[in-house]
This record gives structure tokens, C-alpha cells and sequence, in this order.
């Protein structure tokens, strides 16, 4: 038997490609979707249905966006590849491609639970806009204003993050199977990581993705319908 939640993924993306109003947004068609994509080599690391969700919100944020910088973090993948992507929409360009931690309530090498409340030690998903850079304890880090409402609003209460962390890293995956884990925080490998946030900082958008059934059928940003209930402890 197929596990709930994968049954339900395989129902949601079928269901997001078979709707011809849902993969077009204004001007954008499949086959742009499907040439940036390309374009940005993204084709054998990123699924083309996480991509298009992505570039859903992204449009979304045209009237508060400040720069035509989209980043996505994939956490259906598991914590030992590469899941973050910085991508250059205005230039047709991945900028970066790398490891990223999720916060250790949500799951072990794999981010299966999601949360927005506070000491809840969970990622968030959703759209977020960057914002203010500072220096903390974590050193160099980039501030996040979540936009979706019950989903990732509550990012600056829970002083969710971007920053470098020394757990995200090969030689710890060597060591532990995984990467270590953050307290809700997307955090990067410390060697990049301020080249990042100085990239994306001060009004770029962000997407997490996860698999979360609450999240495709409630997201007003990637606007998902959702006609069959799956029963995810099947």
C-alpha cells in the first residue's frame, strides 16, 4: 500500500498539472514554466511542480518585492542532498545550490511535521519576503516576515532565521546520517551562508515546500484545490 501522505502528493500534483487554469498565471504558460526551468538548470534537481507552486507565490510578491531573487527550499527531499536553491528569475540563473537544515520537532532526515507557534522547534511553510540583516548568536543573519497567515505569519515572534551553522555540513552527514537540526531555522553551511544572505536579503521571496495536506488545500498563494481526502495515517 502507498503511504498516505505520498498517495496525497501524487493526487495534488496530478490534479496541479491536469488544471490548465491553475498552471497559467497572467502571461506565464507551461511552456515558460517549463523554459525557465530549463533555462536555469534546475530540470534533474528540482521537481518542475515544486518550481511552478514556487513561481505562483513568487508572482505574487511583485507589489512588495524588491528583487528578482526566488528562493526555494524543497523539504520533501531528505536532509542529505542539496535542497536549497537560489535562483536569478530576472537572468535565467541558479545563483546557488546547497544544504539546508529543518527544525529538529519537524523530523529526523526527513521534515515531515510543520508548525507556525512558537516553541513549537518546527519549520514553517510558505512564501516569506527577506528583510534586515543583523549579527546575533547565530553570527550573520537575515530576518523573515512570513505572509501566509496559519502557516509561517509568526516567523519574527519565533525569530526565525537564515544563518550559518556548522551542523549543516558533508562531515556531519559522514558521521550522523543527516544534517543537525535547527530550531524551526532554514540554516546553511557557515561558508556561504553570508554570500547568501547578502544575496537574497532586503525583499527577495523565499518558498519552503513540504508535503502538507492542511497547506495545498489552504495556501491562498499556490491556490490548490484539493476534491479527494486522503487518510494520511493509511
Amino acid at each position: 500500500m502507498i503511504p498516505g501522505k505520498i498517495l496525497f502528493a501524487i493526487i495534488v500534483f496530478l490534479s496541479l498539472f491536469n488544471n490548465s487554469s491553475g498552471i497559467t498565471q497572467g502571461s506565464l504558460k507551461r511552456d515558460d514554466i517549463n523554459q525557465l526551468w530549463h533555462d536555469c538548470k534546475l530540470d534533474k534537481i528540482l521537481p518542475v511542480r515544486v518550481f511552478e507552486l514556487a513561481l505562483r507565490g513568487y508572482r505574487q510578491t511583485d507589489k512588495i518585492r524588491k528583487k528578482n531573487v526566488l528562493t526555494i527550499i524543497d523539504f520533501s527531499k531528505p536532509s542529505t542532498e542539496k535542497r536549497c536553491f537560489v535562483i536569478d528569475i530576472e537572468n535565467r540563473k541558479l545563483l546557488y545550490h546547497c544544504l539546508v537544515a529543518h527544525g529538529k520537532n519537524s523530523g529526523d532526515n526527513f521534515a515531515l511535521s510543520f508548525s507556525n507557534q512558537p516553541e513549537s522547534l518546527k519549520s514553517s511553510l510558505g512564501f516569506y519576503l527577506t528583510a534586515e540583516t543583523y549579527s546575533g548568536k547565530h553570527g550573520y543573519s537575515l530576518r523573515l516576515d512570513g505572509l501566509e497567515k496559519s502557516f509561517n505569519n509568526n516567523a519574527r515572534l519565533r525569530e526565525i532565521v537564515i544563518h550559518g551553522a556548522d551542523y549543516v555540513a558533508e562531515e556531519f552527514i559522514e558521521k550522523h546520517g543527516r544534517l543537525g537540526r535547527s530550531w524551526g531555522c532554514p540554516a546553511l553551511p557557515v561558508e556561504i551562508s553570508e554570500e547568501i544572505i547578502d544575496k537574497i536579503s532586503e525583499g527577495s521571496c523565499l518558498f519552503i515546500y513540504g508535503i502538507e495536506e492542511s497547506y495545498f488545500e489552504n495556501s491562498s498563494f499556490i491556490n490548490i484545490t484539493v476534491t479527494k481526502k486522503i487518510d494520511l495515517d493509511s
